[in-house]
């Protein structure tokens, strides 16, 4: 038993790998190493640490439930050592139902277990289709202090018809403390929601709580840890750092108003910075899980690929990239100039490799075919689709792994053809609008996030970042030709795809209608070149792939015109005894 007055936490803020239950194992006995050389009596674990978070579809399988359980009850033997318990998320099965859920081992057994009751279902989640919602239960006695252990979406939400209010039933039957284990995915300014949620718990059940989320990418999803602790009073008791694995142990003080911890509080990255170092987090752990040697990229002597070429080096230092230049006729000299600097400066690998033989094949085996006809389209993205094969080509004859190079914005109405631009392993920039990469590149110049493998000072040559944007479409044709300035262009596409807004209301503040018009028609057609690209790094709300999902096969088209208002004396409402017949 610990001294009730004075209760010792170790806070487990790690890395899981989805899928490698033995190696997150081996994380959790490191962690406990550590846990009892502090004297902690707790040590805690986020959300489904023993599978990884999110398993997905995974967790359906029985042979992986069968390995997590093994792996839960192998640890929970090893706690009979005396030494700090464990509280672990795993999935469980129970009476024939999954469960997410959070076990506590101690003294040799599991000691008590409690489910997740509030499945999320929106955004990037998918719970209510493999998990079972589980009881409201009370608090577990863990070394003689209640602690009550609502899982994540558990303190998100008030009590409603489709959510209980956990909080509020572990305050009642007399939690002293709340430990939330969590899976939450980094977005843009996502910080200040967990804080103000979590505010609003401790308000309403006067507890202190502590917020465990993991720090990883996941595919898509980059988890940013930014782990906290909240006194009953609402003060800050600890903050954990953003971005980088921690094992934090805190003293929690026990006196007339409850627990109290006054422990360390790391500064946060905010803004441009969390972005980028998402962006890199998320690049490492997909090249570093997946096993690649190391990764390649065209570098085009564009900002995009010079951005993504710098995230890279960040993310696993520069003798794991590789740059490849693959000039056509039309590669101005400024080009060539600006990628050969990028890849000086940066200490890459790098080689120019002409396409002008392979792009003139092409046109060659399709001049028999088609002759008399004019050229078009067609030839123009010869060169572009001639990078991509070769590129690929490069990536199978040794290992690395393509980075594909295209911003949110050309994704979003089809421009991102090239360099592999869509096709290849990972874009690390795929969810950055084209007016952030400019920002991005300038605050890399004299700034990087901790534990970036990369140079100190100028890494993109400022020649890149302040030449106007532009790219080979056709012959004589810039992005600017052909799309409004991209400052326009983000603007729109921010209300078209984070705001769902309609382009009357985009057109009523003052945008050109015609251009909206425009580009609401490029963003709806390019759909499914999105759905060949490439995962990349979620940072806004809504990212193209596991946020925004459109048909394909899709003519709805809106008009820019005021919407309809639905006619409601149309509708024949069911009076309740009428109502009360039917449903008996």
């Amino acid at each position: 038993m610990t001294d009730t007055a004075r209760f010792i936490l170790t806070l487990a803020q790690l890395n899981p790998t989805v899928g490698d239950v033995a190696g997150n194992a081996d994380k959790v006995r490191t962690a406990r190493k550590q846990a009892a050389a502090d004297g902690a009596a707790l040590i805690v674990f986020p959300e489904l640490f023993i599978a990884g978070y999110p398993p997905e579809d995974l967790v359906l399988k029985p042979a992986f439930q069968a390995a997590c359980r093994s792996a839960i009850e192998e640890l929970a033997r090893e706690t009979a050592d005396g030494g700090p318990a464990m509280l672990i998320g795993s999935p469980w099965v129970d009476n024939g139902k999954l469960y997410n859920a959070c076990a506590l081992l101690d003294g040799g057994k599991i000691a008590a277990i409690r489910y997740k009751v509030n499945l999320p279902n929106y955004g990037v989640f998918d719970e209510k289709r493999v998990f079972a919602r589980g009881p409201v239960a009370g608090p577990m006695t863990i070394r003689g202090v209640r602690v009550g252990v609502p899982i994540c979406e558990d303190t998100w939400l008030e009590e409603s018809e489709d959510y209980e209010n956990v909080v509020e039933c572990l305050a009642e039957t007399g939690a002293e403390l709340l430990i939330v284990p969590n899976g939450s995915p980094y977005t843009r300014d996502k910080q200040d929601l967990r804080m103000s949620v979590s505010v609003a718990r401790v308000t309403e059940s006067d507890l202190p709580l502590v917020y465990l989320n993991q720090v990883s990418g996941q595919d898509e999803l980059v988890f940013d840890g930014a782990s906290f602790v909240l006194n009953a009073d609402r003060t800050l008791g600890a903050q954990l750092p953003a971005f980088a694995e921690t094992i934090t142990t805190l003293a929690f003080e026990k006196g007339a108003a409850g627990w109290r911890c006054d422990g360390p509080v790391a500064p946060l990255l905010e803004g441009d910075e969390a972005d980028y170092a998402a962006c890199v987090l998320g690049l490492r752990d997909y090249v570093r899980k997946n096993g690649f040697p190391g990764v390649l990229l065209g570098i085009s002597g564009g900002i995009d690929s010079a951005l993504c070429a710098a995230i890279a080096v960040d993310a696993l230092g520069a003798d794991k990239v590789r740059g490849v230049m693959l000039p056509f006729r039309y590669t101005a000299q400024i080009s060539l100039d600006d990628a050969a600097r990028l890849t000086t400066l940066l200490g890459i690998s790098y080689e120019v490799l002409p396409i002008a033989q392979a792009v003139e094949g092409f046109e060659a085996i399709l001049a028999k075919p088609f002759a008399g006809l004019e050229r078009d389209i067609t030839e123009e993205n010869l060169q572009a689709r001639t990078r991509g094969t070769l590129l690929m080509a490069i990536s199978n004859k040794t290992g690395a792994m393509v980075v594909t190079t295209g911003n949110k914005s050309e994704m979003s109405v089809g421009y991102a053809t090239l360099y592999g631009d869509m096709n290849g392993g990972f874009n690390p920039i795929k969810d950055i609008y084209k007016t952030q990469v400019f920002r991005m590149s300038s605050l890399r110049n004299r700034w990087k996030p901790p534990g970036a493998l990369g140079p100190d000072g100028e890494v993109i040559p400022e020649s890149i970042i302040i030449r106007p944007p532009s790219a080979e479409l056709r012959e004589d044709q810039t992005d600017q030709d052909s799309l409004p300035p991209y400052d326009m262009l983000d603007a729109i596409l921010e209300r078209l795809v984070e705001r769902e807004e309609p382009l009357a209301a985009i057109v009523a503040e003052g945008f050109d209608k015609d251009t909206v018009v425009r580009i609401d028609r490029l963003l709806n057609i390019a759909e499914y070149k999105r759905r060949q690209a490439a995962p990349g790094v979620k940072v806004t709300r809504k990212n193209f792939g596991r946020d925004r999902r459109y048909p394909i096969t899709n003519r709805f088209r809106d008009k820019a015109e005021a919407l309809a208002k639905p006619d409601e004396t149309l509708l024949v409402r069911a009076g309740r005894t009428s109502s009360e017949a039917f449903e008996g």
